[in-house]
């Protein structure tokens, strides 16, 4: 972790990076994690008390006495006030619009209540500074789709009540922590905070306002119901930037500090970063909800390299009709239960094989369950596509704001075919295309021009209608980027730049395509054209000066030598 002592116009020192190892994080819950656990398990399947009683007899115990406590008197939190204008104000990235709070911990409770265990605790960013906001009056709020403040708006837009909100910043880790976890219905947020902390959430009454009594710092203050200002830009955990849209914004009443606060943040980008390990976490405290939530599904992984919205991986149970010949069927109704639950509503593509066909399979395999599902994938079959429909909101692929499409590869059945490594023979490229390169078996990644203007999304077909001439079975997926050699380098640079950059409606062509009544499929490979178009966002780049002075630092005789 890095503690900054001295911070820039702010007399608070900073932390950032406490999350930055699986490992370190894992260290931080280490007294409570396997409690939580077990209370997860609980939720999954009550009879799973009576089927192990000894395992599970501290479960409830541990749920009870993690119910949040209100806290009368000598609440640290309300130690002193402060301005936002001397918090730290915290800029990752060169076009970033201001200053952002990137852990906050961002409380609503719904119109004409106190109860907090109605309250809704959630992770949606803050901007401190720049473009309208008025210094030290406003803050910018960012909240996307599928969050549970946007049901508290909603009912506060219909009642007469103020829409207060309380910001909330470092404290225990757990209490971050809680603000991200897909959390099952029934379950606070609050409440989880206790568990995984190990100690209940505390918090007291101030001025209307619910405030946690063991945070580092607390914003409160009303948010506008009927206002917006421009929100952004942010470089976002896809890594690009979330442009410039219009937000609600957050009239400032007060802001609040312990003794010795602390300002936590973490600097979000292209994955993996400190976030990682918060996804890590979640899949390992949910993946036994997984079969409940989804019937038939054994497991799911929103890959964080893909940005995790942008691809899921899912293995399911195919059971119907099990004297037949093994075709995807069940799976294909456990892919719309995913895309229409929740987040996982948010995948734009989702690979989803059959457990039967590889007891073995793991979808934190990924080089092992793409090479699964190439070896067998049947292409005039097995796309399905969702058109017009919504998409993450830091997704700027599709067609506008939110918008764009999805499709399902949904694979069963035996092995098809060996996966390539090396090209046909006299395997060539039309004018314009070029530098073939393996990025994994059977996937190849081809350099083409670049994409200027709609004339543009003709360049898939055109390839896939010269590679007519070749035998391309062992090569059925070609990703077409604007660099083969930084796509093929990696396995992470092959999932960012393949989904990140491709709407599956628009960037989806195929050797020998066809429509046969609505159904789009092609008899050789697929081709994801996954260049950068006009409308993206911008990629994350790092400012040169902030990174030789950075490297300064942890190279030899430098102040951090040994630490990088």
């Amino acid at each position: 972790a890095l503690f900054f002592e001295r911070v820039k116009g702010s007399p608070f020192p900073a932390l950032s990076n406490i999350y930055g190892t699986f490992e370190r994080t894992e260290f931080l819950f280490r007294h409570t994690l396997k409690k939580v656990q077990k209370v997860i398990e609980l939720k999954a399947d009550p009879a799973n008390f009576f089927k192990n009683p000894f395992r599970y007899a501290s479960a409830p115990f541990t749920a009870l006495s993690a119910l949040p406590t209100r806290k009368r008197f000598g609440a640290p939190i309300l130690h002193g006030r402060t301005t936002v204008s001397q918090l730290p104000q915290v800029k990752s990235w060169p076009m970033d619009g201001g200053a952002f709070v990137t852990l906050p911990q961002v409380l609503t409770l719904p119109p004409g209540s106190r109860n907090i265990m109605q309250s809704n605790l959630g992770m949606y960013r803050i901007q401190l500074s720049g473009n309208e906001y008025l210094p030290d009056k406003e803050v910018g709020m960012h909240y996307q789709l599928h969050r549970g403040i946007g049901i508290h708006h909603t009912q506060y837009k219909e009642s007469e009540e103020p829409f207060r909100a309380s910001v909330f910043i470092g404290g225990p880790p757990s209490h971050a922590f809680a603000a991200i976890m897909p959390l099952p219905e029934g379950l606070s947020e609050l409440t989880f905070a206790g568990m995984l902390g190990g100690r209940r959430f505390r918090y007291v009454w101030h001025h209307g306002h619910l405030l946690s009594a063991d945070a580092d710092f607390v914003i409160t203050g009303i948010i506008r119901k009927g206002e917006k200002k421009p929100e952004g830009p942010f470089g976002d955990h896809l890594g690009y930037y979330s442009l410039q849209h219009d937000f609600p914004v957050m009239e400032v009443e007060n802001v609040y500090y312990r003794k010795n606060a602390v300002w936590h943040f973490t600097v979000v980008g292209r994955p993996p970063q400190e976030d990682s390990s918060f996804g890590y976490l979640i899949h390992e405290l949910v993946k036994l909800l997984t079969p409940q939530e989804f019937p038939g599904i054994v497991e799911i992984n929103a890959v964080d390299a893909a940005g995790v919205h942008p691809l899921l991986l899912a293995i399911g149970s195919e059971r119907y009709m099990p004297f037949r010949e093994r075709k995807p069927e069940e799976i294909l109704t456990q892919a719309n239960r995913i895309l229409g639950s929740g987040q996982t509503s948010l995948a734009k593509f989702l690979f989803i094989a059959a457990r039967g066909d590889s007891p073995g399979l793991n979808t934190h395999d990924i080089a092992g369950f793409f090479r699964h599902i190439l070896e067998r994938v049947d292409w005039t079959r097995d796309l399905h596509f969702q058109t017009k429909t919504t998409i993450d909101t830091l997704d700027y692929s599709g067609t506008g704001w939110n918008a764009g499409s999805k499709v399902v590869v949904a694979c069963c059945g035996d092995k098809k075919r060996e996966l390539a490594v090396t090209l046909p023979d006299g395997f060539s490229l039309p004018t314009g295309f070029h530098h073939p390169r393996f990025a994994l078996p059977g996937i190849l990644a081809i350099e083409g021009p670049g994409f200027t203007d709609e004339s543009s999304y003709k360049d898939g077909e055109l390839l896939g209608k010269d590679l007519e001439r070749f035998p391309m079975d062992g090569i059925p997926m070609i990703v077409l980027c604007d660099d083969s050699e930084f796509a093929s380098a990696t396995l992470n640079n092959f999932l960012w730049v393949a989904f990140t950059r491709a709407n599956p409606s628009h960037d989806i062509h195929g050797v020998k395509p066809f429509t046969e009544h609505k159904h789009w499929g092609c008899r050789g490979p697929v081709i994801i054209d996954a260049r950068i178009k006009p409308h993206h966002a911008p990629p994350l780049v790092e400012d040169k000066k902030v990174k030789e002075k950075v490297d300064r630092l942890f190279a030899k005789g430098g102040e951090l030598e040994g630490l990088g």
